[in-house]
């Protein structure tokens, strides 16, 4: 686990340095599976409809419901890891 949580920071920081910006899709995703690898199930209450951008966050992370942390960070790592080869 501790080899994959350094490899989890590692992308996260090399998703601060990528070439090009993602589009909002791929934003979204990434904010999803980091929030699922480093806090778990979504929590709290859904924003209400005048916060569009927190609404998109909290469905997207919402939709990985169930998803191991572990999971969600090997995902995050492979998705940076594409972007970055892109």
């Amino acid at each position: 686990m501790s080899d994959l949580k350094a490899q989890f920071d590692a992308a996260v920081a090399a998703s601060k340095t990528l070439s090009e910006r993602p589009d909002n899709m791929t934003l979204l995703k990434l904010y999803s599976l980091f929030k699922q690898g480093s806090e778990g199930d979504v929590q709290g209450k859904r924003p209400g409809f005048t916060d569009m951008v927190g609404r998109a966050k909290y469905d997207a992370w919402a939709e990985l419901k169930g998803i191991a942390p572990e999971t969600a960070m090997q995902q995050y790592i492979d998705l940076v890891t594409a972007l970055r080869n892109a």
